[in-house]
């Protein structure tokens, strides 16, 4: 696929640019904890894709068409539940994650640093999420449909819904695989500046809180004399 990254549409200083909407106190330690699992929800994608490209020659001929339709139909199945799968990981930790990572980055990072690249690619997650987000509602409607209208027989109906929806959602599971990446890159970036930064800024804060700090240290009390010594202000 051949998606161009996209800028943010939002301009510094709006209502809605990243560093009007940078939190000022995050624990940014705990959002990495969704590191691992889109990690992986990424490389179980492209193993279930390769998978299926290892075979899926096998069932065809010379110029592509299917020689062993049932063949294939039964390894693009599995292919495209495997890879929904790892949509679903996608569902439950990326809209949380994209939001931190747009929250902790300025503007400056979308023009140059380590994951200005990265930054960019991930205008294009949104709608990948909100699509394959719109179509997982959709399922859990059917299975209330179908409990409703057709007591006891949704076993029968429920294995070739499900194979429809992750079939429809093999195409986000493709965007999310090429996505991905850039999101987890970025996540990791971010969160650990602001984690190195966070101490700076709470000293910071503590020292505009109290202003007494800021002047000279108040000076040393004299020494105690020595034992023996006469007291000040008094002759033998």
């Amino acid at each position: 696929m051949s998606a161009q990254p996209i800028m943010p549409t939002s301009s510094p200083g709006s209502p809605a640019s990243p560093e009007n909407r940078r939190p000022e106190a995050t624990d940014h330690l705990a959002w990495r904890r969704h590191i691992p699992a889109l990690a992986a929800a990424v490389a179980g994608i492209r193993q279930a894709s390769d998978a299926w490209d290892a075979v899926s020659d096998s069932f065809c001929d010379t110029d592509g068409w299917p020689v062993d339709e049932q063949g294939y139909e039964e390894d693009k199945v599995k292919r495209d539940a495997e890879a929904w799968r790892h949509v679903e990981v996608f569902l439950d930790h990326g809209p949380e994650v994209l939001a931190d990572v747009r929250a902790a980055a300025r503007s400056a990072d979308y023009a140059e640093g380590p994951v200005s690249e990265d930054l960019r690619w991930l205008r294009g997650i949104d709608a990948t999420l909100e699509h394959a987000g719109r179509l997982q509602r959709e399922w859990d409607q059917t299975l209330v449909i179908m409990e409703a209208s057709m007591p006891g027989s949704r076993q029968l109906y429920e294995g070739r819904a499900q194979e429809e929806r992750n079939a429809d959602g093999w195409h986000y599971a493709d965007e999310l695989a090429i996505r991905g990446p850039a999101l987890v890159r970025a996540t990791d970036h971010l969160s650990l500046r602001a984690n190195t930064e966070q101490p700076v800024r709470a000293r910071a804060a503590l020292a505009r809180s109290t202003p007494g700090l800021r002047g000279a240290l108040p000076a040393s009390p004299p020494p105690a004399p020595a034992p023996g010594s006469p007291a000040p202000g008094r002759s033998r």
